[in-house]
């Protein structure tokens, strides 16, 4: 174990991708999960708030200390066993190699938030991480079989898949979305489902056996170009439906993501290859061994033709190369919103909402009436998008603050949650606790209060004390 109080050091980890800044006195860099306990030991009788700090690219300032000590997790990044159907890893590896050499050995770990190559595994695990293929995978936490946890008092435990929260703590009873959702402790399932989601308050992730699946036989992608929104939308809604009714069928995603006009145009600026379309899907398609991919590509095509969109100008791959350059379009866009954002010299605010699939129409009506220029894309299939707002001085990005939170009281009485993939951390808070109410809110205090009296672990996630 090495710890440091050099300023130098210890700013480097006084942030993240929030762009919000902390303060802590010193960083502990651990090996071992026997190193991890000792300091949330040292941490539990000196009263000193410990913040656990993966590769920092939380957009909520979860890994912003709030004080006190950074408990860095970078040097536990071994891979310590893969087979056919699970693989056991160190909390610090980055999950991009993780899955890289998971599916060398031809399995595959399947959630993938869009930092995978840069957040670590326990960290996608503490913030129940997802992404684009959550649509036919779900979120990480369905895909966690056991777990290293170091609790608040320092205690070691080894926790599977099945074991029951322990009979003494308070029980968080609430009634989350039922909709892809990171906000806030389970209500429901096992010890691995409370770990599994809770930021950092709860107990120090320090090892994980996830599950694994099969590596597709082949992935067929798709950039289709439409009109509006509207059509767009129906097609999704053609695709999401075949889906659902056959999930391993000729048309069968495990993707939809859209992108709206503004996204187009970035993305006719950095790849060159959009038309002046209204909006446009990003799909992928894995394909099924006992149905080919011909058949897949008819009946995509068929679909895609069917739901208007501009067909001659759809872009199809079949190969990794293919998907490389459709990949470069869908991560054109983000970069361009940042170079936006470094013109403006103003900070963007960004959503991560959801609602349930009869409010997507009414919330994005909302999102197309921002008051401030704004950027639409993210998780159609799972209506889950991503509303980039660009002020470009002081007076605007207050007010795409204030716009920011309508948006998340819209989102609640429309069923959503105020948070799909990023979690809460320390930025959403005042949402969160509008979506849980006032009732669970006390019970997940009094669970946090029983687990961690002092208050040590993640101080400012999740709510205040």
């Amino acid at each position: 174990m090495l710890q440091t109080t050099d300023p130098a050091v210890v700013d480097g980890f006084l942030t993240d991708a929030s762009n919000v800044r902390g303060s802590a006195e010193a960083v502990f860099r651990v090996s071992t999960t026997e190193e991890v306990a000792e300091v949330v030991r040292m941490a539990q009788a000196e009263g000193v708030p410990l913040t656990v700090s993966g590769s920092r690219t939380s957009t909520t300032a979860a890994s912003v200390p709030n004080g006190g000590w950074v408990l860095s997790m970078s040097s536990m990044n071994a891979i310590h066993a893969i087979d056919a159907d699970r693989a056991t890893a160190d909390a610090g590896v980055l999950l991009g190699a993780f899955q890289d050499e998971v599916e060398r050995f031809g399995r595959l770990y399947p959630p993938d938030p869009t930092s995978r190559h840069d957040c670590t595994l326990g960290a996608s695990i503490a913030c129940n991480a997802s992404g684009a293929r959550s649509f036919r995978y779900g979120a990480t936490r369905r895909w966690i079989e056991a777990l290293d946890v170091v609790l608040p008092t320092g205690e070691i435990r080894h926790i599977r898949r099945g074991d029951p929260i322990p009979a003494d703590w308070p029980r968080p009873r609430w009634r989350e979305p039922a909709l892809k959702s990171a906000a806030g402790y389970a209500a429901h399932g096992d010890w691995i489902d409370l770990m599994a989601g809770q930021e950092g308050t709860l107990g120090v992730i320090t090892r994980a056996t996830v599950r694994l699946t099969d590596l597709p036989a082949g992935v067929l992608g798709f950039v289709a170009w439409f009109p509006d929104r509207a059509t767009a939308v129906a097609a999704m809604r053609t695709l999401r439906a075949a889906a659902r009714a056959t999930p391993h069928g000729a048309l069968s995603p495990r993707c939809i993501e859209y992108f709206d006009r503004a996204c187009v145009a970035l993305a006719r600026e950095r790849w060159g290859e959009a038309p002046d379309a209204g909006a446009a899907l990003f799909c992928e398609q894995e394909v099924e061994p006992a149905i080919g991919e011909a058949t897949h590509l008819e009946a995509w095509v068929d679909a895609l033709a069917d739901a208007g969109a501009w067909i001659d100008d759809t872009v199809v791959t079949t190969d990794d190369a293919g998907r490389a350059r459709l990949h470069a379009f869908r991560h054109a866009v983000p970069a361009g919103i940042n170079e936006q954002v470094a013109r403006r010299g103003m900070p963007k605010v960004g959503t991560d909402l959801a609602v349930p699939d009869d409010a997507l129409d009414a919330m994005m009506t909302r999102y197309e009436s921002a008051p401030v220029t704004a950027v639409l894309f993210g998780h159609l299939g799972d209506n889950h998008l991503h509303l980039n707002l660009l002020p470009t001085s002081p007076d605007e990005l207050q007010r795409a603050k204030s716009w920011y939170d309508e948006l998340a009281h819209a989102a609640i009485a429309l069923g959503g949650t105020v948070s799909g993939e990023h979690g809460i951390g320390k930025l959403k808070r005042h949402q969160f606790a509008e979506m849980a109410g006032p009732a669970a809110l006390a019970e997940m205090r009094a669970l946090k209060r029983h687990v961690d009296p002092a208050w040590i672990l993640g101080r400012g996630n999740l709510f205040d004390r």
